[in-house]
């Protein structure tokens, strides 16, 4: 059967599911669109409780809706006028779906991502793709950030979304808190820091803690943090977009991490050939 109204109840829902937050939150779901999100989605074997295409979705990409169907999803068939005013993105490419909204407690081991505010959807996928891309443990994000399911998020992230661990915290500072008294360092950045992200150590167990876009971070959390850096710019260029400065800050660690292990295994193996 192929639905054809958009005033069909689940048409409506699902219309409502793409552009509420307090309705992802109620009905403790969110909605994916296009090929590439449900891709990654079913890679990563992702929850889903429903996946809906077009018919001529479905014939362009046999080999996937086979798939999605081989895992006994629910599925059903939206004509392109239904799915266009259920899609929230400019041109769906015909195929939307609806994923359970899963969150427990991460893990940090030796690196992890502290986000205070960031309202930007944009940014916040742009932080999560990157934030996967260097190998970060996970994401810790305040109360007050932007709703961490909202599509242009999942979008941003180019499907990275599901590889990332992310726990959102009433109290991010007490979060913190309790990170210090484990041994690890919190380093946070700041546009007017005396030490730029190149003099920093990262080698031990650290949470880079990035503020709001137009805010930055409370002094409390300011002087909460182990050490402040800077991304260095020229004369005349006031600060970064905070995902780009979270970027460099990001591949710094990954850098100093990465040339450390290098020379750890340098010295082992002229070690083992009795030249140290």
């Amino acid at each position: 059967m192929e639905i054809t109204s958009v005033h069909n109840p689940l048409v409506k829902q699902l219309k409502l599911l793409g552009r509420s937050a307090k309705e992802r939150q109620f009905t403790q779901s969110f909605l994916l669109e296009g090929t590439h999100l449900l891709t990654e989605a079913l890679h990563c074997t992702y929850p889903l409780n429903l996946v809906g295409a077009t018919a001529p979705w479905q014939a362009k990409h046999r080999e996937l809706w086979h798939t999605v169907r081989s895992r006994g999803l629910p599925t059903i068939t939206f004509s392109q006028s239904v799915l266009e005013v259920i899609a929230t993105s400019v041109n769906p490419d015909g195929v939307v779906a609806v994923a359970a909204r899963q969150e427990a407690g991460i893990t940090l081991q030796n690196f992890g991502l502290a986000l205070w505010h960031i309202q930007d959807p944009g940014n916040m996928g742009a932080l999560i793709r990157t934030a996967v891309a260097v190998g970060i443990d996970g994401i810790i994000l305040s109360a007050g950030t932007v709703d961490i399911t909202n599509p242009k998020i999942l979008r941003a992230s180019a499907g990275q979304w599901f590889r990332c661990a992310m726990q959102s915290v009433a109290n991010l500072q007490a979060n913190l808190k309790h990170y210090q008294s484990q041994g690890w360092q919190i380093v946070a950045t700041h546009s007017q820091a005396k030490h730029s992200l190149w003099q920093w150590n990262f080698l031990p167990p650290t949470i880079l803690l990035l503020g709001n876009e137009g805010n930055g971070l409370t002094q409390e959390l300011i002087d909460l943090a182990d050490a402040v850096v800077s991304v260095p710019v020229a004369d005349g260029v006031e600060s970064l977009n905070v995902a780009i400065a979270g970027a460099l800050v990001m591949y710094e660690v990954l850098r100093q991490r990465s040339a450390s292990a290098e020379a750890v295994a340098i010295i082992n193996s002229c070690a083992k050939f009795g030249k140290i």
